[in-house]
């Protein structure tokens, strides 16, 4: 079986980054289904190894050709960007935001050039790449710009529930703005290629409603009936398979029995509250619509618990897993 490489940066080194990749590639589970393949920095990993009490090998090597890729053996690309004696856990610091976002960049740059099948990302500290001057707002702005894509899709997996989302950072005003029929129209048909991608023959999509019960025909806000339902009617003349407006307090729980594929959440935290609160730690993200896929836990870099050693490696375990599902049939796409 050729196995898949997935490139896993190990995020800010100050937050639980390093943790949760040690403890997820305890799993030898993980190693029957890919070849993980770690970017960051080996002192970093050492000192974690020490507090968590790790046994695993950790193997410097600087191609991924080079990968033993066994259980109890970690392979790492070793950027050596940061004095690991001196890296203070669970603080903000410079110096983590900019190891950080170079290890981003290496992994990146190994995706682009096909030397490894997708990436599985940790959390990163926005303050703290902020502070190292790195002028993006998080992990999807980066990526795209080094791949050289306009706008990904971001997309929440839990489960059989898949969300997308119109909207990312943005204020909640803005995020109400940008509720266009033409916004809509081109999010569904690229989410629509992006299912597609996925491996998924039949793609049934639902549009959240804005408003409370979808507007009520327009009593409690005129956005369904003057945006969304004029969307829903184009897309259908282009044969795709789109229901919508449908009530955002009922649409996520219908995916989830199957009746639809996916979710188009018109805002950040619709979307994200949904899948939370159905299982926190196994809701994954990815980022679809650049050469390479790349899947993400979707929690913070825990500075409160960093450097403890309690830090829970449920949800990047499901990451690396998702990665080496969806990643090679991805590329062939």
């Amino acid at each position: 079986m050729n196995k898949p490489i997935i490139g896993i940066p190990i995020g800010d080194p100050a937050g639980i980054g390093p943790e949760i990749v040690l403890k997820a590639l305890n799993n030898k589970w993980i190693y029957d289904i890919c070849k993980p393949l770690v970017v960051g920095d080996i002192g970093v990993l050492q000192r974690i190894g020490g507090i968590i009490g790790s046994e695993l090998e950790l193997y410097r090597i600087d191609d991924p050709e080079q990968g033993k890729y066994c259980y109890g053996s970690v392979d790492v690309i070793s950027l050596g960007n940061i004095d690991a004696e001196a890296l203070e856990f669970g603080k903000v610091q410079a110096a983590a935001g900019k190891a950080a976002f170079e290890y981003i960049v290496k992994a990146a740059e190994l995706a682009n050039s096909g030397k490894i099948t997708a990436i599985a990302t940790t959390p990163i500290n926005k303050e703290a790449i902020k502070a190292a001057g790195v002028n993006f707002i998080g992990h999807t702005e980066m990526l795209a710009e080094l791949a050289n894509t306009k706008d990904p899709l971001t997309m929440f997996q839990v489960n059989n529930l898949r969300v997308f989302f119109l909207s990312r950072h943005v204020s909640l005003r803005k995020a109400c703005d940008m509720v266009t029929a033409d916004r809509i129209i081109d999010y569904v048909l690229r989410c629509d290629e992006a299912l597609r991608r996925l491996g998924l023959n039949e793609r049934r999509i639902a549009i959240a409603g804005l408003n409370p019960h979808s507007g009520e025909h327009g009593m409690f806000g005129d956005e369904e009936v003057r945006e969304i339902e004029p969307a829903v009617n184009k897309l259908r003349e282009k044969g795709i398979d789109v229901t919508g407006p449908v009530s955002a307090d009922s649409v996520f729980y219908l995916a989830l029995k199957g009746k639809y594929d996916a979710v188009l959440s018109l805002y950040h935290d619709q979307g994200h509250i949904a899948t939370k609160t159905l299982d926190f730690e196994r809701t994954i993200s990815l980022t679809i619509g650049m050469p390479f896929l790349r899947t993400s836990v979707d929690h913070g870099t825990a500075f409160d618990i960093a450097g403890r050693g309690i830090a829970s490696s449920v949800s990047m375990e499901e990451a690396i897993r998702l990665a080496a599902e969806y990643g090679p049939g991805y590329h062939k796409s």
